[in-house]
């Protein structure tokens, strides 16, 4: 399985349509607890292992004591990676946050203020599901189950995205304003963008910059349906030529990073991880940085921002962009961790130049 879990059942659920939907519920409930629990699955599996070995097995879940398995087995996560959380938070943190890790996220939409209120879908959606609103996002709603948001008309209206809390509270750092130049560097399929457009009234101009060419088309489709028309995409040719340079109030960089903060959607994500793999994306985030900062206006704002929860993404960052390009926190720093039945894993820093006197 090379893609991503929740792009892989997608796909196949598309192929095969005859699937309903209680089928396709209770497949992927139990494929995603098979992966979240693999380790310590194939702890307990008789060998030689196989899948059909490790369903039996899963079947047989919840496990009274896990006491005599190490630390890393206990919560199911690569030993690697349960050591890297432990020397960064200490043992009992980094078994909470894995345990954490291991369980559903809740589904988490965030509102289009251009087309509605918040208020509004709530009275709406309040007569057929079980809802709320989120504690920090003021555009959010929280939904105790999943359901199929891509049929709903309100979806298609352009009412409401797809989004977690952390992500929304991530979007908000930017403190978009009408007229303001804003670029999305690495805009992916415009997620971030689409929280905090409605700021600026479709006044303005929103850049959305991304290396991978079928993300940017799947954001002109979210830009269109949302409403938000003053935003264009920018290839690598574009974005030479155009002549941005010095002249974005905000740039966003939501950076390439290890999806530590975000397992319970990819729980397969935390098996493929490597160690060399986290040298390579704290690298890929020094360049992404560097090349960005030549659109950041004397007097604008840089967001950096990734949906991790270890260090040297975050904090270690943070401190080696201040050390070489001359600049400081314009805010605390914000930090979540996953938490039962909240938002996901996230950090975000916000920078600005050190104006000399």
């Amino acid at each position: 399985m090379t893609l991503p879990m929740d792009a892989f059942l997608r796909n196949y659920f598309r192929e095969h349509k005859a699937v309903g939907s209680k089928d396709r519920a209770e497949i992927c409930e139990t494929l995603y607890g098979m992966i979240r629990w693999k380790g310590l699955i194939d702890a307990r599996c008789l060998k030689p292992i196989s899948w059909e070995r490790r369903l039996e097995a899963y079947l047989k879940f919840p496990i009274k004591d896990v006491s005599s398995y190490p630390p890393h087995v206990q919560v199911s996560f690569p030993k690697f990676f349960f050591n890297h959380l432990k020397k960064a938070y200490g043992e009992e943190k980094a078994l909470e946050l894995c345990m954490n890790s291991n369980k559903q996220a809740p589904t988490t939409v965030r509102i289009n203020p251009l087309k509605t209120t918040r208020e509004a879908l709530l009275k709406k959606w309040n007569v057929e599901y079980s809802i709320s609103p989120c504690k920090h996002s003021k555009l959010g709603i929280v939904f105790q189950r999943r359901i199929n948001f891509f049929a709903l008309p309100e979806f298609k209206e352009g009412l409401f995205e797809i989004q977690d809390e952390g992500s929304q509270l991530i979007a908000s750092h930017v403190r978009a304003t009408p007229n303001d130049h804003i670029l999305d560097y690495c805009a992916g399929s415009g997620g971030k963008t689409l929280a905090f457009a409605p700021e600026m009234g479709n006044k303005g101009q929103i850049y959305l910059y991304d290396i991978r060419p079928h993300a940017l088309v799947e954001a002109k489709k979210r830009l269109k349906r949302a409403g938000i028309q003053n935003a264009q995409l920018l290839d690598e040719k574009k974005l030479k030529k155009k002549g941005l340079e010095k002249r974005m109030d905000w740039i966003l960089l939501d950076v390439p990073c290890s999806g530590s903060g975000t397992l319970r959607r990819n729980p397969d994500m935390k098996w493929k991880f490597k160690p060399e793999t986290l040298e390579r994306l704290i690298e890929e985030q020094r360049k992404i940085f560097d090349k960005s900062l030549k659109f950041l206006h004397p007097n604008g704002k840089i967001v950096y921002a990734t949906c991790s929860i270890f260090p040297e993404e975050n904090e270690r960052q943070v401190s080696y962009f201040i050390n070489k390009y001359h600049l400081k926190l314009a805010s605390p720093p914000f930090q979540s961790f996953p938490k039962d039945g909240e938002m996901d894993g996230f950090y975000c820093a916000v920078f600005s130049r050190i104006q000399n006197t």
